[in-house]
């Protein structure tokens, strides 16, 4: 079997997902800038809690979990996002976790629901709820080479309650970045617009300032 593991590292060896240099899955340098801490944020109201600054390794990172499916990358979001709910103070809550939606076009391109599973993992780790409270009623663009005024029309009354869903919790909405806020804020209108308690938002990453 170590003969077999040696081949395979020969014919594919491990890159780290935040640099693509051959050895470890993630090296010591990019270890180094995705180091956990605690960050508070606002969008309009809503508290936003995150572990790390967003920077061009943690896009990286991000992109070979959510396009590459990369599971290493997988459990790296889910460390930071546990860290936060362990840092912030949610004590006096009855908190359930609710993941951001995905496009059906994302979805059918990363062959899963990329947040949802996410959230799924973290879920069974702390024994919190997931609530799958929202859904997307129209199609809506990748943000990612969007600016602010375009994210932000992009988003606009893009989800509401999925049918059926009466979430009675005080609910966190989690995401692996954010850079805007739209898509957090958009989140958050639907869930109050249909009388859900929204107490703020957990996220792996952060751009400062949000932009």
């Amino acid at each position: 079997m170590r003969a077999l593991h040696e081949l395979g590292q020969l014919i594919f060896p491990t890159r780290c997902f935040g640099c693509n240099e051959i050895g470890l899955s993630i090296c010591s340098l990019c270890r180094s800038e995705w180091h956990p801490h605690y960050y508070l944020t606002h969008v309009a109201s809503l508290k936003v809690h995150s572990a790390i600054l967003y920077s061009p390794t943690a896009s990286k990172i991000l992109v070979a979990a959510k396009e590459n499916g990369i599971r290493g990358a997988d459990n790296l979001i889910i460390k930071a996002i546990i860290h936060v709910l362990e840092k912030a103070d949610f004590a006096d809550f009855n908190i359930a976790l609710v993941p951001i939606p995905s496009s059906v076009m994302a979805k059918r391109r990363r062959g899963r629901a990329f947040i949802v599973d996410i959230v799924d993992q973290i879920a069974q780790q702390t024994s919190l709820p997931i609530i799958n409270a929202l859904e997307l009623v129209r199609p809506v663009r990748d943000q990612s080479g969007l600016h602010i005024l375009e994210r932000s029309k992009n988003m606009s009354r893009a989800m509401r309650l999925r049918p059926g869903v009466i979430p009675r919790a005080d609910l966190l909405l989690i995401d692996d970045v954010v850079t805007t806020g739209a898509t957090l804020h958009e989140a958050a209108r639907a869930l109050r617009a249909a009388g859900a308690h929204v107490i703020g938002s957990v996220t792996a990453c952060v751009a400062q300032p949000l932009r």
